[in-house]
């Protein structure tokens, strides 16, 4: 007993850890894209940081005079830009900020909050014994111009690359995955005999490829493919059968009406797959088998699969706005740790994808216009880009200040309402 209780534990902290690393290479990655992209194109940062909350470990680049830091609480990070909250910095010369400069600073004055690294070797500085003088140790300011100096197009550029980068790293695993383990269907374990239905039916063991001529990787493929069949309805379908690719036809055995992209119940019914008794209840007898394509038809298969993946984030979303998917079907911050950490503990294949769903997840949400994300802000950028004049900065200040909290606010109700249904 004792023995399975730690067993237990061990295998929760893993997946905690492994949640954790998952979402916080994936947040490192998309601020690394900003902040690429604003080193390339003339921006001043300030600060690259990992985590949030206090500095645990801080080092000020004395070539760059940018801070690079990680904090207490690593489900976050952030890439600093002057400026970026639209109010220039106190005291500062506009005219002195395309090249940098240094300023001459105490040593003690540098502290944790500070972003400025302190350098030796520049004299007129106090005299030391045998007449030589003591070298004022000076600090080098971050380089570049402040964010809301910058062109909108550079602004532009540098908000998406942060969704960019994500996207690209989520494809790179994909493709990675594809390659090592094959690319996962959907593999009919048993079907519900039927009489009615013997000329058209899927055989044990069949694996979905395709559905009404659309390439099938998710379950919501299925139900779009399919969705308005009513019972007796053809579909045709692309299934690989005793290790041949076969156009077969089956007919529904129920209708085909689906109301929201959670309904995957609904599916396997209609197709008439088997199932299976659990002392929890019946599951369908559905797995997922690994197929393997030829090299250029992986590649692009991985391409599909991470559109298909982005598109029903989209899809879930606007379910959401329509009121086809209730609040409950998602999850903030504590179950998409819970949920990650279940998958990834798996093994190194659903480590991978779990991986690149957080990654297409993140790059889609933050394109978003909402307040606080990144596509509000590049919404602000094409108003100011079309009409040659800024909303006021302490205007645009406050909606994306309201946004936050609102999403705050979200996440957390989210969360409330999944523990409610446990």
């Amino acid at each position: 007993m004792i023995q399975l209780l730690a067993s237990n534990v061990g295998t929760t902290v893993l997946s905690i850890f492994l949640a954790v690393i998952i979402l916080l290479a994936m947040i490192t990655v998309h601020e690394f894209g900003h902040f690429l992209t604003g080193r390339i194109l003339g921006f001043k940062i300030t600060e690259f940081s990992i985590g949030f909350g206090p500095a645990v470990f801080k080092r000020v680049s004395k070539k760059t005079g940018i801070a690079f830091c990680l904090r207490a609480f690593p489900l976050g990070g952030f890439c600093a830009f002057a400026g970026e909250d639209g109010e220039e910095e106190d005291g500062k010369d506009k005219e002195d900020f395309d090249g940098g400069g240094i300023k001459p600073v105490d040593a003690g004055d540098i502290s944790a909050g500070d972003i400025k690294s302190a350098t030796a070797g520049q004299t007129g500085g106090d005299v030391i014994p045998g007449g030589a003088e003591k070298p004022t140790e000076r600090v080098l300011e971050p380089q570049g111009r402040d964010f809301i100096d910058q062109p909108p197009w550079k602004r532009i550029i540098v908000l998406v690359a942060g969704a960019f980068f994500n996207y690209a790293l989520a494809l790179i695993l994909i493709i990675i995955g594809a390659f090592s383990f094959g690319q996962p269907s959907y593999k009919l374990l048993s079907v519900e005999p039927d009489p009615a239905y013997a000329a058209y039916s899927f055989e044990e063991g069949d694996v979905i490829l395709g559905a009404e001529g659309r390439t099938v990787y998710l379950a919501t493929d299925l139900i779009a493919a399919l969705n308005g069949k009513s019972e007796g309805d053809i579909g045709g379908f692309t299934v690989l059968r005793d290790g041949e690719e076969r156009e077969i036809e089956v007919a529904m055995r129920s209708d085909c009406n689906f109301k929201n992209s959670s309904e995957v119940s609904k599916i396997w019914r209609a197709l008439g797959a088997g199932t299976y008794e659990r002392p929890d209840g019946l599951y369908w007898n559905v797995t997922a088998q690994n197929c393997r394509f030829p090299f250029w038809q992986t590649v692009g298969r991985s391409f599909g699969y991470s559109f298909r993946m982005a598109g029903s984030i989209f899809k879930v979303l606007g379910e959401l706005l329509t009121g086809n998917l209730g609040l409950n079907a998602m999850g903030g911050p504590v179950t998409t740790i819970k949920v990650t950490g279940e998958m990834a503990v798996q093994g190194v294949q659903s480590f991978l994808q779990v991986a690149a769903y957080i990654g297409v997840n993140l790059a889609v949400f933050n394109l978003l216009p909402i307040p606080a994300l990144d596509g509000s802000k590049v919404v602000f950028c094409l108003i100011e880009w079309i009409f040659r004049k800024p909303v006021p900065r302490k205007v645009e200040a406050i909606i994306h200040a309201v946004g936050f909290v609102l999403i705050l606010g979200f996440a957390v109700l989210v969360d409330v309402l999944q523990f409610a249904r446990c």
